[in-house]
């Protein structure tokens, strides 16, 4: 296999991989990437073969011995520079997002800014990996605890967010000494190997971060080779489950994100408005391509219901749906035409079900993109829990109403539902929101926050089916995730004493 040039493979309009520090074509398969605004397909994207990812995983495992013996402080200088060089770049990355993914130039670079926020964060890794010492800890003896890498570890990413989630990644796990193999989504790859070859021009070593795109193939290899000691994964619950089954089989320490149904409660004493435009722009921000995407608000009492359909009804009205590229635009296409009659299904059968369509974007046609993969806002009412719509993950601009009659109860349906990803409570009641937020089943909570997506230095993941692992994403648990801990003790026996056997068990007696 032979690297080429990117000049070269932008040339033949097809994307290889970033391995051991160049561009490297592959000739095994390819799929079209295409721009969601117009349908049109952009450029294509190899997929990787099995031998192209025994590759990767051969590169990342020659560059791991000098990578974890470089001082954890000449990492940070590299992830100092790298955070420099994405700023210089913002705006390219950003255009890249909106061209491959669709959504507006202001949700991408919201994106980005909360991935730099993680690279920001390693910066830090000094003090993050510090041990622990205790002098003395028994008669002459010391004890301390150290935090070493894993190896080779890799990262499996999902179309919706194709630069902060890598960057929920890779940063950190490079910063504790690991090395990398990045398999993103073959829908978007652009932007993740412009995020490859600015770390490189940062100054990390060759082998320490490769990218391989690709499919199951790839994704496969990762999970069964025994060099790669640990697989984050985000996506839907379905692969996550068996991300998570095969990786542990295969002895991997993984941690696996799954998918989501996101409630916010709506209490009656919300403030309507602020209320109202917290769930526009949760549920049908980036179109609703989200996994904290709210998708499902509960309503106590009719009256609180009726009065917030009614004012969604009246600003869906305004929302524009355009090319990501138009600044005046609130909300882009969905990522592939498949996706988009996917969702179109999933309100099809909501009207089968019997749910009140009070919002239909299902004939919406963007002008002058007539083969864009649009579909415009959709609103239900009258949804209850036995129905597929609210069951299960629709991933799009689709929000539905479900009515209660009191906390308790629209509590109760959050605490049912098999996913526990993200969820909200709009109320003045301090009362009424510390019992929310105190006894939810939920991961993260939000009170007035409708997408309470936590900053870099916390750490990101939810509960029951939405999380397969023990450990969250980016934030203090990344340490834990991608170290080791090793406790050393040790004794210098006084100079001329001679010692006796020791039968007893060892204490600090």
């Amino acid at each position: 296999m032979n690297a080429i040039p990117a000049e070269k493979l932008n040339a033949s309009n097809t994307l290889g991989h970033f391995i051991a520090g160049d561009d490297v074509a592959d000739s095994n398969r390819s799929m079209p990437v295409s721009n969601p605004a117009t349908g049109k397909v952009v450029r294509h994207v190899a997929m990787a073969s099995k031998d192209t990812v025994l590759s990767a995983i051969a590169a990342a495992e020659a560059a791991f011995l000098p990578w974890r013996n470089t001082p954890p402080a000449k990492r940070a200088q590299v992830m100092f520079r790298y955070k420099q060089l994405l700023e210089e770049h913002a705006d390219e990355i950003v255009a890249l997002l909106s061209e491959e993914h669709g959504k507006v130039l202001d949700d991408a670079m919201g994106e980005f800014t909360r991935g730099v926020e993680v690279v920001e964060y390693a910066c830090g890794i000094p003090e993050l990996l510090k041990g622990e010492f205790s002098k003395n800890a028994g008669p002459r003896i010391d004890s301390w605890s150290e935090l070493q890498p894993l190896g080779v570890v890799a990262g499996i990413t999902p179309f919706n967010f194709p630069a902060m989630v890598p960057m929920w990644m890779f940063p950190m796990a490079i910063a504790c000494g690991n090395t990398f193999i990045l398999k993103p989504s073959e829908k978007d790859p652009s932007a993740p190997l412009m995020l490859a070859r600015l770390l490189s021009e940062a100054g990390l070593p060759d082998g320490v971060f490769n990218v391989v795109n690709g499919d199951k193939e790839a994704v496969d290899t990762l999970l069964e080779d025994q060099r790669v000691q640990a697989v984050s994964f985000v996506g839907s619950t379905a692969i996550a489950e068996y991300i998570y089954a095969t990786g542990t089989r295969n002895g991997k320490r993984v941690q696996a994100l799954g998918g989501a149904k996101n409630h916010a409660i709506v209490m009656p004493d919300a403030d309507m408005d602020n209320t109202v435009n917290a769930l526009i722009g949760a549920a049908y921000g980036s179109c609703g391509e989200r996994c904290m995407a709210i998708s499902v608000a509960v309503c106590v009492g009719d009256e609180t219901a009726d009065t917030i359909v009614g004012r969604l009804t009246a600003s869906l009205a305004d929302l524009r749906v355009g090319s990501g590229d138009d600044v005046s635009n609130n909300m882009g296409p969905l990522v592939t035409r498949e996706h988009r009659d996917k969702v179109k299904g999933y309100v099809d059968l909501g009207v089968e079900e019997g749910a009140t369509l009070v919002v239909d974007g299902r004939n919406l046609v963007v002008e002058g993109h007539e083969n864009g993969f649009f579909l415009g806002p959709c609103l239900f009412d009258h949804v209850n829990e036995s129905m597929r719509i609210y069951q299960e993950e629709i991933f799009g601009p689709v929000l539905c109403i479900v009515r209660a009659e009191s906390q308790e109860q629209a509590m109760r349906l959050i605490d049912e539902h098999e996913y526990g990803n993200g969820t909200c409570i709009f109320t003045r009641d301090g009362e009424a929101a510390r019992y929310f937020s105190d006894n939810i089943k939920v991961g993260m909570v939000g009170i007035n926050v409708p997408l309470p997506v936590p900053v870099a230095y916390h750490s990101f993941g939810g509960w029951k089916r939405s999380l397969f692992g023990d450990l969250y994403a980016y934030g203090p648990d990344s340490v834990r995730f991608y170290t080791r801990r090793k406790t050393i003790t040790q004794r210098w026996p006084a100079g001329g004493v001679r010692e006796q056997a020791q039968f007893a068990f060892p204490s600090t007696s």
